[in-house]
């Protein structure tokens, strides 16, 4: 093998995977947008070696000689993405339930349901997603029997049989609307639910000494919410409306210590100052824009934009169309842009954003020491006609293959005499 490895980027696409070795890879020419104090690098050059990136330096900068190269000049390169929310792989057909794990309606159990049971990395939307720029996706659970869905998970978008998979990563409580209906009709009944069920988890195991039944949960459910009643875990809660938000910061008042974010909050932009100074970060959908419920009628293209000069954390992600269309969040963070948000918060509210809020260590930024995810693109990833060049999990190029490119490239290549003949009406 020579001294230096030069491939093009075109050949690294058409070749699909780059073989796993112990050499380093570096990615040169590019504009690299870190997501650090670094800021954005014109021209940077990116060495990684075993699956970490070693360094970032400008143009010119020394690369090791037996580095594979991608040459990336002209292209801009970003951290993987992080679809905040998500239901991306546990869901292959929303009208056949034998693969839709996503609820449980009629289960004995909701907060002890771990969605991570459920998820499949052959879901065919794993690869969509992944070759439009998402490197890990935050799955979560739908509400279906009581207002706690259950267990989160996060996981790569590799689509192997050995996924990286973060199981409990986080506990998505429903409020608002939705929580309301499954707690007994009301808003009151779901407050309710939910501190009695807080109760029986810091009261365990001495209420369950005697029975298998606390005020709100059974034993296998209280066992689950402890982490997340002790603070250890993410409690995620669905809401919108500003005084259902309001209602939670209440909430967290009372609960300081308790780890709480909100997926959502359409009206957050009504009570940003609040959330700001509460330090409770949101994930919102900038296409939620207009009056869809009762819950919604002060939703706004502005909202990310309005939270996020307030100083609140946002992240984005494709809310409304969760299992299969996680791969639009570039497009809807791209609207928020264009609703007010600045390029560098859209950008945040992709990586370094649900970084954060999830305690993702390493992954959302292009730094010394971060994890390999790394996207070059052909344009501005927040224009929708850019796409992915090469996808990058833990330092491995990923294939842009998908079912979708398969058959595209199937038809186009189909022999007129290889086709049916067609019916003539006579």
């Amino acid at each position: 093998m020579s001294a230096r490895k030069i491939a093009s980027l075109i050949a690294i696409v058409a070749s699909l995977t780059l073989p796993v070795t112990a050499e380093p890879v570096a990615i040169v020419g590019g504009k690299v947008w870190t997501g650090t104090r670094q800021g954005t690098v014109p021209s940077g050059v990116i060495v990684i070696d075993k699956g970490r990136v070693v360094s970032v330096d400008k143009a010119g900068s020394p690369v090791p000689l037996e580095a594979t190269v991608i040459d990336a000049g002209g292209k801009w390169v970003t951290p993987g993405i992080i679809s905040a929310f998500s239901r991306t792989g546990i869901v292959e057909v929303d009208a056949e339930n034998t693969t839709d794990d996503t609820s449980a309606g009629d289960s004995d159990y909701s907060v002890a349901l771990d969605a991570a049971d459920g998820f499949n990395p052959d879901t065919t939307a794993i690869a969509v997603t992944r070759v439009e720029g998402i490197t890990r996706i935050v799955v979560a659970p739908e509400a279906s029997s009581n207002l706690f869905a259950g267990q989160g998970f996060i996981a790569d978008t590799s689509g192997s049989v050995d996924t990286e998979i973060d199981r409990k990563a986080f506990l998505l409580v429903s409020m608002g609307e939705h929580g309301a209906s499954l707690a007994g009709g009301s808003r009151p009944a779901a407050w309710a639910q939910l501190r009695a069920a807080l109760d029986d988890a810091k009261a365990y195991p001495g209420r369950y000494l005697a029975s298998n039944e606390g005020t709100a949960l059974d034993r296998v459910d209280a066992v689950a919410l402890v982490p997340a009643a002790k603070g250890q875990q993410l409690i995620l809660i669905e809401a919108n409306k500003a005084s259902d938000l309001n209602a939670i910061m209440d909430f967290a008042e009372a609960n300081k210590d308790l780890d709480i974010a909100i997926v959502g909050a359409d009206e957050g932009w009504r009570v940003a100052p609040r959330l700001a100074k509460a330090g409770i970060p949101v994930i919102v959908d900038s296409y939620s824009n207009l009056p869809e419920s009762f819950e919604r009628l002060g939703a706004t293209g502005e909202n990310a934009a309005r939270l996020r000069a307030a100083g609140v954390t946002v992240a984005i992600a494709a809310i409304s169309d969760a299992t299969h269309n996680a791969r639009l969040a570039m497009q809807i963070a791209g609207n928020a842009v264009a609703n007010g948000l600045s390029h560098e918060d859209a950008m945040e509210a992709l990586t370094t954003a649900p970084a954060s809020i999830f305690g993702l260590q390493g992954l959302g930024v292009i730094g010394p020491g971060s994890r390999a995810d790394i996207v070059v693109w052909d344009g501005d990833p927040l224009e929708v006609t850019s796409n992915p060049d090469v996808v990058m999990i833990d330092g491995e190029v990923q294939s842009m293959v998908t079912r979708q490119s398969e058959l595209r490239d199937r038809y186009l290549k189909l022999d007129e005499r290889e086709r049916p003949l067609a019916y003539v009406r006579p």
